[in-house]
Protein backbone atom coordinates (compact mmCIF):
# COMPACT_ATOMS: atom_id res chain seq x y z
CA UNK A 1 0.00 0.00 0.00
CA UNK A 2 1.36 3.67 -1.25
CA UNK A 3 2.52 5.87 2.00
CA UNK A 4 2.24 8.96 0.01
CA UNK A 5 0.15 10.53 -3.41
CA UNK A 6 0.23 14.38 -4.54
CA UNK A 7 -2.05 16.73 -2.75
CA UNK A 8 -3.87 19.26 -4.61
CA UNK A 9 -5.69 22.09 -2.58
CA UNK A 10 -8.35 23.53 -4.46
CA UNK A 11 -10.85 25.87 -4.28
CA UNK A 12 -13.74 26.33 -6.27
CA UNK A 13 -16.37 28.57 -6.95
CA UNK A 14 -15.36 31.67 -4.57
CA UNK A 15 -17.74 34.22 -5.74
CA UNK A 16 -16.96 37.99 -4.55
CA UNK A 17 -16.73 41.76 -5.83
CA UNK A 18 -13.75 43.03 -7.01
CA UNK A 19 -12.27 46.40 -8.73
CA UNK A 20 -11.74 45.29 -12.14
CA UNK A 21 -12.18 46.30 -15.97
CA UNK A 22 -11.80 49.23 -18.45
CA UNK A 23 -15.39 50.31 -19.12
CA UNK A 24 -16.85 53.46 -16.95
CA UNK A 25 -19.01 51.38 -15.36
CA UNK A 26 -16.40 48.90 -14.35
CA UNK A 27 -14.54 52.25 -13.03
CA UNK A 28 -17.16 53.10 -11.03
CA UNK A 29 -18.22 49.94 -9.21
CA UNK A 30 -17.10 46.49 -8.66
CA UNK A 31 -18.56 43.71 -10.56
CA UNK A 32 -18.84 40.25 -9.17
CA UNK A 33 -16.36 37.36 -10.57
CA UNK A 34 -15.58 33.84 -9.94
CA UNK A 35 -12.09 32.54 -8.75
CA UNK A 36 -11.33 28.60 -9.03
CA UNK A 37 -8.01 27.44 -7.59
CA UNK A 38 -5.47 24.45 -7.37
CA UNK A 39 -2.44 24.29 -5.83
CA UNK A 40 -0.04 21.46 -6.45
CA UNK A 41 1.43 20.55 -3.12
CA UNK A 42 3.08 17.93 -4.59
CA UNK A 43 4.20 14.51 -3.12
CA UNK A 44 2.67 14.43 0.73
CA UNK A 45 2.61 11.45 3.59
CA UNK A 46 -1.46 9.72 2.72
CA UNK A 47 -1.58 10.07 6.61
CA UNK A 48 0.13 13.45 8.21
CA UNK A 49 2.15 13.28 11.13
CA UNK A 50 -0.40 14.37 13.31
CA UNK A 51 -3.37 16.36 12.98
CA UNK A 52 -2.53 19.92 13.59
CA UNK A 53 -3.55 22.58 10.74
CA UNK A 54 -0.46 24.14 11.53
CA UNK A 55 1.56 21.27 10.01
CA UNK A 56 -0.37 22.10 6.66
CA UNK A 57 -1.28 24.62 4.09
CA UNK A 58 -4.39 26.29 5.58
CA UNK A 59 -7.17 26.65 2.83
CA UNK A 60 -8.74 29.58 5.00
CA UNK A 61 -5.31 31.52 4.43
CA UNK A 62 -5.75 31.07 0.61
CA UNK A 63 -8.94 31.51 0.39
CA UNK A 64 -8.21 35.27 2.42
CA UNK A 65 -4.99 35.71 -0.07
CA UNK A 66 -7.25 35.10 -3.12
CA UNK A 67 -9.76 37.46 -1.97
CA UNK A 68 -6.99 40.21 -0.41
CA UNK A 69 -5.54 39.74 -4.26
CA UNK A 70 -8.09 40.46 -6.28
CA UNK A 71 -9.91 44.02 -3.67
CA UNK A 72 -6.98 45.39 -3.05
CA UNK A 73 -6.65 47.95 -5.72
CA UNK A 74 -9.11 48.63 -8.89
CA UNK A 75 -6.99 46.74 -12.05
CA UNK A 76 -8.28 47.21 -15.33
CA UNK A 77 -7.17 44.18 -17.29
CA UNK A 78 -7.85 40.33 -16.34
CA UNK A 79 -4.80 39.41 -17.65
CA UNK A 80 -2.99 41.57 -14.86
CA UNK A 81 -5.60 40.60 -12.03
CA UNK A 82 -4.70 36.53 -12.87
CA UNK A 83 -0.58 36.73 -12.72
CA UNK A 84 -0.90 39.01 -9.41
CA UNK A 85 -3.30 36.28 -7.81
CA UNK A 86 -0.79 33.14 -9.47
CA UNK A 87 2.09 34.87 -8.58
CA UNK A 88 1.05 35.62 -4.94
CA UNK A 89 -0.16 32.13 -4.55
CA UNK A 90 3.02 30.64 -5.78
CA UNK A 91 4.93 32.04 -2.74
CA UNK A 92 3.34 30.36 -0.01
CA UNK A 93 5.36 27.52 1.40
CA UNK A 94 4.67 23.56 -0.29
CA UNK A 95 3.34 24.72 -3.12
CA UNK A 96 4.97 24.12 -6.20
CA UNK A 97 2.51 25.00 -8.77
CA UNK A 98 -0.88 27.08 -9.48
CA UNK A 99 -3.89 26.81 -11.43
CA UNK A 100 -6.12 30.01 -11.09
CA UNK A 101 -9.43 30.85 -13.04
CA UNK A 102 -10.79 33.67 -12.95
CA UNK A 103 -14.75 34.42 -14.13
CA UNK A 104 -15.82 37.89 -15.02
CA UNK A 105 -19.44 37.01 -14.57
CA UNK A 106 -21.74 39.94 -15.73
CA UNK A 107 -19.63 41.46 -18.47
CA UNK A 108 -22.18 40.17 -21.57
CA UNK A 109 -25.64 38.63 -21.22
CA UNK A 110 -25.52 35.81 -22.81
CA UNK A 111 -21.69 34.36 -21.78
CA UNK A 112 -19.16 34.45 -19.00
CA UNK A 113 -15.24 35.38 -19.54
CA UNK A 114 -12.65 33.78 -18.10
CA UNK A 115 -9.12 33.17 -17.85
CA UNK A 116 -7.15 30.51 -16.86
CA UNK A 117 -3.16 30.57 -16.05
CA UNK A 118 -1.02 27.29 -14.97
CA UNK A 119 2.17 28.17 -13.67
CA UNK A 120 4.84 26.32 -11.95
CA UNK A 121 5.25 22.40 -11.44
CA UNK A 122 2.48 19.80 -12.50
Amino acid sequence: MSKAGTQILTLEGLRFDANLGILEHEKSAPQPILVDAELNLGTQPLLPSDDDITHVLDYRKVRRIIIEECTAVHVNLLETLIGKLAHRLMQLPGVLGVRVRIVKLEIFDDCEVAIRVETGHW
